[in-house]
């Protein structure tokens, strides 16, 4: 009786063994990185994963007198008042897109709830980490110093936007004009 059962183990040992074909060995499964895939400019660019909690289309917002012309102004999200920030603006280029055709990047960390006007969303991406190369070429150069290297697919360049050291800058903070 136990032996029937021991050739039963065997058999689906067998196939499972059969059905694995094509997949990674251990140790040889690819490792990859991923973030939220938006455009500015023409370019493509990557969030992380946990600096992005939401997006949203570009919601219906109060222009705020006495800002920077790259605050947009503050708009009601389910109850909390989020500013809204035109990424390229700040760096002092102007978006092709028309406004409602734009996306918004939400930014809830610590104390600062925020939203990032950006041209597109493309999406969650995955990228082997294989694929990292610490330097991105024809880079925008107002956007260089939030870069944190790229991912390459094909001929294009994902380079990775680090959303938290810009939302820790002195100068995004100071959206008041002097």
């Amino acid at each position: 009786m136990a032996a029937k059962g021991f050739i039963k183990l065997l058999e689906i040992a067998e196939r499972s063994r059969q059905r694995t074909v094509g997949l990674p060995a251990d140790g040889q499964a690819v490792e990859h990185w991923s973030g939220i895939g938006f455009t500015l400019g023409g370019q493509n660019f990557l969030a992380a994963m946990g600096e992005v909690s939401e997006v949203l289309a570009v919601p219906r917002y109060t222009h705020v007198p006495g800002v920077k012309s790259w605050m947009k102004g503050i708009a009601n999200v389910r109850g909390r008042l989020l500013p809204i920030t035109d990424l390229l603006a700040y760096f002092n280029r102007n978006s092709d897109l028309q406004e409602h055709r734009r996306r918004l990047l939400v930014i809830d960390q610590a104390e600062l709830f925020t939203g990032l006007v950006v041209d597109d969303v493309l999406g969650m991406q995955h990228f082997p980490v294989q694929d990292y190369a610490p330097e991105v070429p024809d880079i925008i150069p107002e956007l260089q110093p939030y870069v944190l290297g790229a991912f390459r697919r094909g001929d294009t360049y994902w380079a990775v936007f680090s959303l938290s050291r810009l939302v820790e800058d002195p100068q995004f903070l100071q959206a008041a004009n002097a």
